[in-house]
């Protein structure tokens, strides 16, 4: 069993999706998996391609073109090696890679899987729809109804397909979460709280409802800082560093982007990290920040309902009342209540969301498509 990944580009301004699809992979050549990834190099001379140079990435010099991303290297290289693979699986939708490996594989009459990072969300839709009102007409309608199997990362994401109106298969696959080196740092014990937020900085974020709910603990402001970690939109950057002087908040640190170990090292210092997203498809950052033992609050746009459950956080509508609300609740318990609730959190990403275990869901998928196994539990059908 042979398998072909792709992906538009493959940086690390990239995020969450190139960041997973390399974990996934990882994971899946320990497990013994024949995978290999095609993608074409990031454009920004300032990104770098993940990984370490292993032999399953295929970087393509990147020479597309059009909002479509149209690349003839891409097509080049599928037309003189798709003949190899069994299954066809595609990391995203809109662009002209994710396009040609659909196309590639019904041409072959191959089995073709869609991973959709949360692009079929109504809201990420409407997002440049002019964009993408003709491209579904053209192409990715067709593309999507007729994929094999598409992946989503939880219940809320397959939802979201249903109605799109997809009635083929749906395997809800999280994101693998590799698990950190322990972080030398610690949260301090004693002094202020800290409160955080560590992503891309764009309006969907609502990062300034932090500002919002800050401002409302008016005599307890002293007692606690924000910590702003991550890069994006620089007009989207100046407005929050605006409503900070605006507001007046002296607690307020923008740390810039951060990655690799020092995100860990970073994360482990707060008291709890705060994720309030308009939608998030699965945010990578939640499993991230649980995994080294800090409590999360996140928005009722992300489906992190299992933070109510495990008692590990907060899953609650982002308003700055509500930010406010958990903020105080934060200032007011122990340091042992927070490191109880973030060893719960630690606890659940270890039994649920590791690596290694979401590799073998892909592998037992990937089985079942080439008719070699039963359906797995996580497959739902019409």
């Amino acid at each position: 069993m042979k398998i072909l990944q792709t992906i538009a580009e493959f940086g690390a301004h990239w995020g969450g999706i190139t960041t997973c699809t390399y974990d996934l992979l990882s994971a899946l050549h320990k497990q013994g998996g024949d995978v290999d990834l095609l993608t074409l190099l990031p454009k920004d001379s300032t990104d770098r391609l993940l990984g370490n140079g292993e032999e399953w990435i295929h970087a393509l010099k990147n020479d597309s073109i059009t909002p479509f991303a149209y690349s003839a290297n891409f097509k080049r290289w599928l037309d003189i090696n798709y003949s190899q693979y069994d299954i066809l699986h595609t990391n995203g939708v809109w662009l002209y890679v994710h396009h040609a490996t659909c196309v590639m594989a019904r041409k072959l009459g191959k089995p073709y899987v869609i991973t959709t990072h949360g692009m079929l969300y109504p809201d990420a839709i409407k997002r440049s729809y002019w964009k993408k009102w003709p491209l579904l007409k053209l192409c990715f309608h067709k593309d999507i109804m007729q994929a094999d199997c598409l992946h989503a990362t939880c219940k809320q994401e397959m939802e979201h397909i249903r109605a799109f109106g997809y009635k083929g298969p749906v395997a809800i696959i999280p994101n693998p979460m590799v698990l950190p080196t322990p972080p030398s740092a610690k949260r301090s014990l004693v002094g202020k709280k800290v409160f955080g937020f560590l992503g891309r900085l764009h309006p969907i974020k609502k990062v300034e409802n932090l500002f919002y709910g800050l401002e409302m603990l008016k005599e307890r402001q002293d007692e606690c800082e924000i910590w702003i970690m991550g890069s994006g939109l620089p007009e989207y950057e100046s407005f929050l560093k605006s409503e900070v002087k605006k507001l007046g908040l002296k607690n307020v640190k923008f740390l810039g982007f951060v990655n690799g170990q020092e995100k860990y090292e970073k994360l482990v210092q707060l008291s709890t990290l705060f994720v309030p997203s308009d939608f998030e498809n699965f945010g990578m950052i939640v499993t991230e920040a649980l995994s080294v033992g800090t409590p999360v609050m996140a928005s009722l746009g992300t489906p992190w309902e299992e933070l109510n459950k495990q008692h590990c956080g907060w899953w609650c509508d982002r308003t700055p009342e509500n930010i406010a609300k958990v903020m105080l609740q934060v200032l007011d318990m122990s340091s042992k209540e927070i490191e109880e609730m973030g060893e719960r959190g630690k606890a659940m990403v270890e039994e649920n969301y590791a690596a290694m275990q979401v590799a073998n869901k892909m592998l037992q998928l990937y089985s079942w498509l080439l008719n070699d196994g039963e359906k797995p539990s996580f497959v739902y059908e019409v």
